[in-house]
């Protein structure tokens, strides 16, 4: 089944924290917007696929959306409660809510030079075995999906097996998946990578008695950069 909606002035692909300062600047200039967002709610990243002790690695004046500083009570890393508590705020304040269309998976998108406008086909997941192919057009498209919106797992021999529930009772997961150390307590687990997510969730597993090991592909530095006497690497 087609529908057609409505058209805009502007169409955006997602609705994390880069489409929700996108749509606040535009409200205050009134201009009309759509957001389509594949996932059931805002800010999916920070609020479904987040670590329960995740902070924001930078301090917050780094790190704060347009037109609405975080509260002068947040301490200098900002947690994951409190960011998402300030997002909640933030999309209440600017009146963002009634223009996101949640769980729209956006197939296609064209430019029409004859009318200038784009023209994006989006399916409509919220029912089930029915699909929904929905149009929208806008004078102009903002791709604000996000550089990690797929989790990768990477093809490692002997993964399926070590997994399997015929040949052992190991669990693999993404990071995007945990939430914190608690199920882990007195267990054998590996992280592999070393990036912040790897670094903080290791430390996480450690603090919950788990016997972790980390695994680095490349050598790892230590640094920091120091602007205006504040270090900006800092992991709380």
């Amino acid at each position: 089944m087609k529908e057609q909606a409505a058209g805009v002035e502007v169409i955006m692909v997602g609705a994390g924290t880069s489409g929700l300062a996108t749509a606040a600047c535009l409200s205050l200039q009134s201009i009309p917007y759509v957001i389509l967002e594949r996932e059931n709610c805002y800010a999916s990243i920070w609020k479904k696929y987040s670590y329960d002790r995740l902070r924001l690695h930078l301090a917050k004046q780094f790190c704060q959306l347009p037109h609405l500083p975080f509260p002068s009570s947040y301490p200098m890393f900002v947690s994951r409660a409190q960011f998402i508590e300030h997002l909640d705020h933030y999309v209440s304040h600017f009146n963002i809510g009634p223009s996101i269309r949640y769980q729209r998976s956006v197939e296609s998108a064209s430019y029409d030079e004859a009318t200038n406008m784009w023209n994006v086909k989006a399916s409509n997941l919220l029912s089930p075995g029915r699909e929904i192919e929905e149009y929208y057009s806008g004078r102009f498209l903002v791709v604000a999906s996000g550089e990690t919106t797929n989790p990768f797992t990477p093809d490692i021999r002997g993964l399926c097996s070590f997994c399997s529930s015929a040949t052992g009772t190991g669990e693999v997961i993404h990071s995007t998946q945990y939430k914190n150390g608690k199920p882990y307590g007195g267990k054998n687990v590996l992280v592999v990578g070393s990036g912040n997510s790897g670094m903080e969730i290791a430390l996480d597993l450690a603090n919950h008695a788990a016997k972790t090991s980390l695994v680095v592909r490349s050598p790892v530095g230590k640094f920091i950069i120091i602007s205006l006497g504040m270090h900006l690497f800092f992991l709380p």
